[in-house]
């Protein structure tokens, strides 16, 4: 893989985690559920889900003290860990920007948080600056002399470690929240018009969708995909759903926490 590659799949998953960072925090405090409904669909329908992100303190600075799903805890601890010091660790190495500077990382240390109190968004953004090597140039002062540059360009060894410390927080974040690359068949919840196999299809780039196995027979008053199935796509889901609950076919799995 060229740097240039390396770089770009580097910054698309930092920017995959932070758009589903507010899903993980939803999780903590949702109970663990089945295939039905799809995790995405279950945070939509809590009543909470519009508190920002940005209002939210970073799991490390915050308490939970009845976390009601442990698993999307511990994977929200660990990728805001890795992240947090995955920076430590690029700073150490290329910064140069003065205390003050807003494009500072600052370390933690026993009576502050530093840089960490702003969170894991935060953190992302001056991970990706890094490795696009931003305000790695000179800069000219008010009387036209040069200060040296906020920061270095990234080595290529620190690109690799970058690389892979992302990719595994967001696998762990994507599979965390059942949004990995998968097709599962949910047999043992019909098609609430025709009685067909219902399969739900995730991925870390789409929303989740649900096909019904009956094909144009099928009398869902939803669309047909490419390959003659009737689909439920990410609009459609929360009818499907309310259709499964009057069928009686949700197993008694909770819409919300």
């Amino acid at each position: 893989m060229t740097y240039t590659a390396a770089v770009h799949k580097t910054v698309a998953a930092l920017r995959t985690i932070r758009e589903h960072w507010a899903e993980l925090l939803l999780a903590i405090e949702t109970p663990p559920t089945d295939t039905w409904p799809p995790r995405q669909l279950a945070h939509t329908m809590r009543a909470d889900d519009e508190l920002l992100v940005e209002d939210r303190a970073p799991l490390v600075l915050r308490e939970h003290p009845a976390p009601l799903n442990v698993t999307a805890l511990d994977a929200g601890r660990a990728v805001e860990g890795a992240l947090f010091d995955l920076a430590d660790t690029l700073a150490a190495a290329v910064q140069h920007a003065a205390p003050g500077d807003p494009r500072r990382w600052d370390y933690r240390s026993p009576t502050s948080p530093g840089s960490r109190a702003h969170g894991l968004h935060w953190a992302c953004v001056w991970i990706e600056g890094r490795l696009l090597d931003e305000d790695t140039e000179p800069e000219q002062l008010a009387d036209e002399a040069l200060a040296p540059a906020p920061f270095d360009v990234l080595p290529p060894h620190l690109l690799h470690e970058a690389r892979r410390s992302v990719r595994a927080c967001e696998s762990r974040l994507l599979r965390t929240l059942g949004l990995d690359e998968r097709t599962i068949s949910v047999p043992d919840r019909p098609c609430p018009w025709c009685e067909g196999e219902l399969t739900l299809h995730t991925g870390s780039e789409q929303a989740p969708a649900v096909t019904c196995s009956t094909g144009p027979a099928c009398t869902a008053p939803v669309p047909l995909d490419a390959y003659g199935r009737r689909v439920w796509e990410w609009g459609d889901l929360p009818d499907l759903v309310a259709a499964l609950a009057a069928a009686g076919h949700l197993g008694g799995l909770p819409l919300a926490a």
